[in-house]
């Protein structure tokens, strides 16, 4: 067996414990394990269409392992999807570009064979080996040389069999052969089916494809007869500011007899300098799994931040499991030393106004939220995907000023590597563990279990990252669900099983503001979705709307734009660019809300080009979110926390993300980072058209999420007109910013709006006591009226609602005229949308 990889893991029953200390470069040795990993992931992978149920009855199961005949199959690359590994085939076009999703639905209809040739020649004396799949999506069956080894359903939780005596070892090149073979399932078609354990593939930002595929890893790992099952590093600071480490440990013993085993665990810094603490233990482990609890104490730790509140420090435990002088297993698990708990919201009552407490302390400290809905993964079709791209969109997310994303409940939970670089960046994660993107589950109390055991399975495997700070049960469930009660008991019950795996807080829905969840008993003030500007568009100016809304914190606040020209080009055929075409619809661009809200900001609907459109599109939803997040933030700490909709988007679409599925940062990137500065100068002002004959005011506010004082700041406020000329500039010094506040500082009267035509701006800077620029702001404003504009916008919305009445929101053919009557040819028309 190739050893690609070496792994640890730890476990079991304590009958003494040993404690040592050891300088930094004297650390115990754990290389002598007899752990080996070999990655069976990669490109070698072959792949074949059937029939559903046709596979099995034609044998291909029974395909010898010595036999070359799946050579000639597709190639496929794991981890990956079946659409991927087509495209890339040449099967099917690109589902990206244009509107070739709709000529790959077939896809779904099928089974889909993949096969991975291997061979062995290491001896398996005293070895146990298993496959281990990381996660296949949705369901598969596997076979190891004509073995059936089992069947699997569950997008997020991994599997593993036993395959000792199944595998060829040899040194003989055709008696070292092994043929590795897995069935996939043609993919559900009804979400509420497998809620919560596939992803659901439905919601206003992607059309009727179900991916599925072996979307994780496959590996073959091979121990001692006694192993690791499992590895959690349970924290806990003590009062004197010492910290418990809980390590929770998990062993296996395959044998039939009882097993005298000793252990050797080390700790110590993984990103900061330690001392190695060593700890050495010996158990009778009795046949079958077992767990203790091996409490560790730590002085002096370096406790885990967010970026913006400490620095995220990480520990991490090595642990060798042996047996004299036979190393059986081996288990390297990093952790971080953090305690999470929630306290009440300051201006709701408890149980009158909201259900929940909503403010997060990481380390007794007030965490506010600054965050964004994932929406990921980066791409929804996971072969398209790589690490560089998890990562550089986690640094584009902390250059933002976030200190957390959400994972919300219409996508999957992220692989590893995704909650490394959190724990890295110091980026907190709030999760739905498992997506619950719909209101119905089922109600056979079998299915019901088997959704909490992959909650389970699912938090088991993510509890160790620090990063991870809140857990949530659904996303938008009630707001559908057909049994109210019936849902919310569901959920409370899915916060019970997760909470005995995870010591996070918990809360079961999100928003919990709708009528549905009011009838389920929830409160009116709970937690709450700001995404009523969007979808009922034309009901109010954005500032008008976002007044309304006082809540202890919004899980969603959502507006669209466009991804540039450059992107547009790479999935839009080009005859379909500018006026926009089919396509623009298929990939979800609202054409009559994107020109609503680029008047609102604008007073234009700015369509002169493509490139205008474009970025005004970005400008526009920029702004609103920049509006929008300064004024929820001025309301802390009575709101605790904010997260846009969306961060990324999974496939090149025309919605919610400020960075486009090609890794690009909208125009309105740049406004969240601006809005999202730890320390925010802002304006706060009740309305952005202003007529000549008035005095512009607002309140000059400063918000501060930094734990430090600062003292004898000055501030600058200039106000410009559309040329740029300076019309009045102030200068003044303000008392204190505090730590941790959110506080008006003065009002501010500008009596320069006779000398401005149409737009005029407003640049704000806040300097420290040595005079450093320690923040920035600025905004624009247009000469107009603002009873007027809401008229023109609330006749604007009657019209959109009759149009949408007509046809329903999701059908894009109410943009395009030419489409829709009768005189309409294919391939002699190209249907452009009108208003353009």
């Amino acid at each position: 067996m190739n050893v690609l990889t070496k792994k640890n893991l730890l476990t079991l029953l304590i009958l003494t414990v040993t404690l040592t200390f050891a300088q930094p470069n004297t650390i115990i040795s754990h290389t002598e394990n007899s752990q080996l990993i070999r990655d069976l992931s990669g490109v070698k992978w072959k792949m074949k269409m059937m029939l559903p149920g046709e596979g099995e009855k034609k044998g291909l199961h029974q395909i010898a392992p010595e036999d070359i005949e799946t050579l000639v199959w597709n190639h496929a690359t794991v981890p990956g999807d079946v659409y991927t590994d087509l495209w890339k085939a040449g099967v099917i076009e690109d589902p990206y570009f244009g509107r070739n999703s709709t000529k790959a639905q077939w896809v779904q209809q099928y089974e889909w064979w993949y096969s991975h040739q291997f061979h062995v020649s290491e001896s398996l004396d005293n070895k146990v080996i298993k496959i281990v799949f990381e996660g296949v999506d949705y369901a598969c069956s596997v076979w190891l040389n004509g073995h059936y080894l089992g069947r699997h359903e569950g997008a997020f939780s991994g599997f593993s069999f036993d395959v000792t005596k199944y595998l060829r070892v040899s040194n003989k090149r055709l008696e070292s052969a092994n043929m590795l073979m897995v069935k996939l399932d043609a993919p559900p078609q009804v979400n509420a089916l497998v809620a919560g354990k596939k992803t659901p593939w439905f919601g206003d930002y992607w059309r009727d494809i179900a991916p599925f595929g072996i979307h994780r890893k496959v590996k073959m790992v091979s121990t001692g007869t006694v192993r690791f099952d499992d590895v959690y590093a349970n924290t806990k600071i003590n009062k004197n500011k010492s910290a418990n480490v809980s390590l929770e440990l998990t062993v296996e013993n395959t044998e039939p007899v009882p097993k005298n085993m000793n252990f050797v665990a080390t700790i110590q810094g993984k990103n900061f300098s330690s001392n190695v603490k060593t700890i050495k233990f010996d158990a009778v482990i009795n046949p079958g799994k077992h767990k203790i609890k091996q409490d560790i104490l730590i002085k002096d730790p370096k406790l885990w931040w967010p970026w913006d509140m400490g620095k995220p420090n990480l520990y991490k435990v090595r642990v060798s499991l042996k047996e004299g002088n036979i190393n059986h297993d081996f288990n390297e698990t990093t952790f971080g030393i953090r305690e999470v708990t929630s306290q009440w919201n300051p201006g709701f009552k408890k149980g009158v106004d909201v259900s929940f407490p909503r403010s997060t302390y990481i380390n007794g400290k007030f965490h506010f939220i600054r965050s964004a809905c994932w929406g990921g993964p980066p791409d929804i079709f996971v072969g398209r995907t790589n690490l560089s791209e998890y990562k550089k969109l986690i640094q584009l997310a902390k250059d933002a000023n976030m200190n957390n994303i959400r994972i919300f409940g219409w996508h999957p939970p992220e692989i590893p590597e995704f909650y490394e670089y959190c724990n890295e960046m110091g980026i907190t994660v709030w999760q739905d563990i498992i997506p619950l993107g719909t209101g119905n589950i089922p109600n056979d109390e079998k299915l019901l279990g088997e959704i909490l055991n992959e909650g389970v399975r699912v938090i088991k495997e993510r509890r160790n990252h620090p990063s991870l700070i809140m857990m949530e049960g659904g996303e938008e469930m009630l707001l559908r669900t057909r049994d109210a009660h019936f849902g919310r008991a569901f959920l409370e019950r899915l916060g019970d099983s997760l909470q005995a795996y995870a010591n996070l807080p918990y809360v079961p829905d999100s928003p919990l503001t709708c009528e549905v969840s009011r009838e389920a008993g929830f409160k009116p003030k709970e937690a709450h979705h700001a995404l009523r500007y969007f979808y009922s568009m034309g009901n109010n100016l954005h500032e008008d709307w976002l007044q309304t809304l006082e809540y202890p914190i919004i899980p969603e606040f959502a507006i669209t734009s466009v991804p540039s020209v450059e992107s547009l080009k790479k999935f839009i055929p080009e005859d379909e660019l500018w006026t926009p075409g089919l396509s623009w619809g298929h990939h979800w661009a609202d054409l009559v809300r994107l020109r609503m809200q680029n008047w609102d900001v604008f007073g234009d609907e700015m369509t002169g080009s493509l490139e205008e459109f474009v970025n005004a599109s970005q400008d526009t939803q920029g702004i609103i979110f920049q509006n929008g997040i300064e004024y929820f933030r001025r309301q802390k700490p009575n709101l605790s926390g904010i997260a846009l909709c969306h961060f990324i988007t999974y496939w090149p679409d025309m919605k919610w993300g400020i960075v486009d599925n090609y890794q690009k940062p909208k125009r309105s990137y740049n406004f969240v980072k601006k809005a999202y500065q730890p320390l925010l100068i802002n304006l706060a002002f009740t309305k952005r058209r202003w007529s000549k004959n008035e005095a512009f005011k607002g309140e000059l506010w400063v918000v501060n999420d930094l734990f430090e004082d600062f003292k004898n700041c000055t501030v600058t406020i200039i106000f410009k007109d559309e040329t740029g000329k300076k019309l009045q500039e102030e200068t003044f010094n303000i008392d204190t910013v505090k730590a941790n506040s959110a506080s008006k500082f003065k009002n501010i009267t500008a009596n320069v709006l006779n000398k401005v035509n149409k737009r005029f701006f407003v640049n704000l800077e806040l300097k420290n006591t040595n005079g450093v620029v320690v923040s920035k702001n600025d905004y624009f404003f247009l000469i107009g009226n603002q009873k007027e504009a809401t008229k023109k916008f609330n006749a604007w919305g009657k019209e959109r609602q009759k149009l949408e009445a007509e046809y329903g929101y999701p059908n894009y053919y109410r943009f395009y005229d030419d489409h829709t009557n009768e005189t309409y040819q294919t391939k002699t028309q190209t249907p452009k949308a009108r208003g353009f």
